[in-house]
């Protein structure tokens, strides 16, 4: 009798280059494929509304990929060490594989989860799949871990070439009785009342064959446009942002189309936007080492910081793109929009919340985490930290993007904004919320008043 082996998918919601699947594949039994919607386990983050969005399609396409080399999607909801135990029983596996994941509480529950299974006697294996470059084989001379980017990149470049993606499997073989799963549609991730999906519809198409078209449509397209790229009104990214976040494609994958398959003219470009992939890789380095990326600040002096008692009624203008501020707003409404923000507008809308508006970081990156289809639990907190000041290798906090002077430089002709703020010209467009002088130098004194703070520590 055959022990079925389960394939537990995560971030990783793919077929091709999935080392999960390929070693479940090569185990020669037949193969469950689950994902498990986990709101419930200790120090897993739930994910946001347009997150969600994204995941509903996600899965929908996935089990598509899945029944085309012959098995289905199961579905089961609840914390995952339990619900993986319990399908275990359910089919009578032999193994269990999976991916890695970095942050704190998901990594105990994957250790917990793996000792249990081994003790009972079913195979548990984990895999790199997700990173180039895992977290604690990335060190300083000393073996600790990098906290700038800049030597974390370069001992990044001076490792061993990132292995090649692994093939599709072309099929596998489903377990003879069926195996019980929920109806993705019981799961409620997409919105009802009121619908505020639809320019995510219009905006996105989820899953594995949309994302390597992306990625083809980049390296032959918009990759010539990558030196544009902190114009918002040039389409010069890639968006592969959500799709990296969803693993709907790998690292891997990215990594050799553009090193391997480009010519020299473009070469240059690739080797820019590599070391963005490689600026994520830092991100979840920090994650690994600072579980509580997403709530304290990596910076302990900053936890004494002055903010202001914002009025929500303000707070909320920032979040709907009401501020008076032009490329601020348009930036809010993209997010709003399309649950996406050009790079460049993420740092001055962050900026703006932070320092002009006195706002603590954790409010904006909250925001940020329910509205960004890419929202991830390294990238987000990391990236609003490096604005804030408070992060690792993070921006000088004197460093105030200021808006209006940002537009001017980036979106001269007024087309980003005009695109997203229609009424930036009318008289009834309100004044900003701030000055932004006066209130860059309420920043800078609130800095100064943080400085002068004794840090405390577990010793004093």
């Amino acid at each position: 009798m055959s022990a079925p082996s389960i394939v537990w998918l995560r971030d990783d919601l793919r077929v091709a280059d999935n080392p999960a699947l390929h070693a479940a594949m090569e185990r020669g039994e037949p193969v469950v494929v689950v994902y498990v919607l986990d709101d419930e386990s200790e120090g897993v983050r739930p994910l946001g509304g347009a997150s969600r969005w994204w995941l509903h399609h996600s899965l929908a396409a996935l089990d598509e990929s899945l029944r085309a080399i012959g098995v289905t999607l199961t579905l089961r909801r609840g914390a995952a060490a339990a619900a993986i135990t319990q399908l275990v029983a359910d089919v009578g596996a032999g193994a269990v594989f999976w991916n890695r994941r970095y942050g704190h509480g998901p990594r105990q529950v994957d250790a917990g989860l793996k000792a249990g299974l081994r003790d009972g006697g079913v195979v548990a294996d984990s895999f790199q799949a997700n990173l180039l470059f895992e977290p604690w084989t990335i060190q300083t001379g000393q073996g600790q871990p990098f906290k700038v980017f800049t030597p974390f990149y370069r001992a990044c470049l001076d490792r061993p070439e990132p292995r090649q993606p692994l093939d599709e499997p072309r099929s596998l073989t489903a377990p003879a009785a069926s195996v019980a799963s929920d109806a993705l549609d019981d799961w409620g991730l997409l919105p009802t009342r009121p619908d505020w999906a639809a320019g995510l519809r219009e905006t996105w198409t989820p899953g594995e064959a949309a994302a390597l078209d992306t990625l083809e449509d980049f390296a032959t397209g918009a990759l010539a446009d990558y030196g544009d790229r902190d114009f918002p009104a040039q389409e010069a990214t890639s968006r592969l942002s959500p799709r990296l976040r969803f693993g709907e494609i790998s690292p891997f994958q990215i990594w050799h189309r553009m090193r391997g398959a480009l010519p020299d003219a473009s070469r240059e470009r690739a080797q820019s936007f590599l070391r963005e992939v490689v600026w994520r890789e830092f991100n979840h380095t920090i994650l690994f080492t600072s579980p509580d990326l997403a709530t304290v600040s990596y910076r302990p002096e900053f936890e004494s910081f002055p903010w202001a008692d914002v009025p929500e009624s303000e707070i909320d203008a920032w979040r709907h793109g009401r501020t008076g501020v032009p490329l601020v707003d348009a930036g809010m409404r993209q997010l709003w929009t399309t649950g996406w923000m050009h790079n460049r507008v993420r740092m001055v809308t962050a900026s703006f919340l932070i320092k002009n508006m006195l706002v603590d970081w954790r409010v904006g990156e909250a925001w940020f985490w329910d509205t960004l289809v890419d929202a991830d639990e390294a990238n987000n907190p990391a990236n609003w930290q490096w604005t804030a000041g408070s992060g690792a290798d993070a921006a000088p906090y004197f460093r105030v993007f200021n808006p209006v002077l940002q537009a001017s430089k980036f979106d001269q002709h007024r087309d980003y904004i005009r695109q997203w703020v229609p009424e930036v010209d009318d008289d009834d467009y309100p004044e900003p919320l701030v000055d932004l002088k006066a209130s860059r130098r309420a920043a800078l004194d609130a800095y100064e008043t943080m400085r002068r703070t004794p840090v405390e520590t577990e010793q004093s």
